[in-house]
């Protein structure tokens, strides 16, 4: 983080440049201009990767970490557990195989158009569905967990009382679980969100040249192009702006629910 800064910082302030190991720092906050003109499309469109990321992990999540909650018993490690184990391998080993199953010859794909549910010819793979699929299947738990802790410490008491005021499930849910289950849901959405925004390893995987997000622009910056200014301007303007996104999470509900849920 802190080489990152001193990286970002250096395309702010004017002075006058110095030289180390053969590199000259020289400070021009016209780089930031040029950045954002560089790459403002896959900004926007890491940004709504980001969100629908978040939506369809919080779909999928919030009735998972709400089952394992409420009716999961005794077993309820044993659920989490099992729901983790995927997520020992490698990430880059599971998007390798989101890469296989999403191929046009691969095992979903090509079943689906042998048994016609499918049109010939359908493809998937370097399309933004599968960069999201990758992205969001590999931020699952980071969206479950957080949902889980804050549905676990609803008072069971308060869901009885609302029951026997003869408030019927929808009720419950609506009015009682659904509200005391907030801040989870911030929670997941920092954890969700933020990752995916900088995301490069699935796009790399499973997208192609129109699903490029500002995670891959960064990393050729750095490593292929040796851009050092453009990927630490646009690496600086992306921290900015989660951070903002953070402040406002700890603003509305308090620093003290941040290091409750994350």
């Amino acid at each position: 983080m802190g080489a990152m800064l001193v990286l970002s910082l250096e395309t702010r302030i004017p002075t006058v440049g110095f030289k180390n190991s053969g590199y000259q720092f020289t400070w021009h906050i016209g780089e930031y201009g040029a950045a954002w003109g560089q790459a403002h499309t896959q900004f926007v469109r890491s940004l709504w990767y980001g969100a629908v990321v978040t939506i369809v992990t919080l779909l999928a999540g919030y009735p998972a970490a709400y089952w394992i909650a409420f009716k999961g018993g005794h077993h309820k490690t044993t659920y989490l557990f099992l729901m983790l184990l995927p997520f020992f391998v490698s990430f880059v080993i599971r998007s390798l195989a989101w890469q296989f199953i999403l191929s046009d010859d691969g095992i979903v794909i090509a079943n689906l158009e042998r048994w016609h549910l499918l049109p010939q010819g359908f493809h998937i793979l370097s399309t933004s569905i599968a960069v999201i699929a990758g992205i969001a299947y590999n931020s699952l738990p980071f969206m479950v967990l957080p949902l889980y802790v804050s549905l676990e410490k609803i008072d069971r008491n308060v869901v009885e009382a609302a029951r026997d005021l003869y408030a019927t499930p929808r009720q419950v849910f609506r009015k009682v679980i659904l509200p005391l289950s907030i801040p989870g849901i911030f929670a997941g959405f920092l954890l969700t969100f933020i990752p995916a925004v900088g995301d490069y390893v699935n796009n790399d995987i499973l997208g192609g040249p129109n699903t490029t997000m500002i995670g891959n622009v960064i990393q050729r910056a750095f490593l292929n192009d040796q851009n050092y200014p453009l990927a630490s301007s646009l690496s600086f303007i992306l921290m900015v702006g989660l951070l903002i996104g953070i402040l406002i999470y700890a603003r509305v509900l308090g620093t003290r629910q941040i290091e409750e849920y994350i």
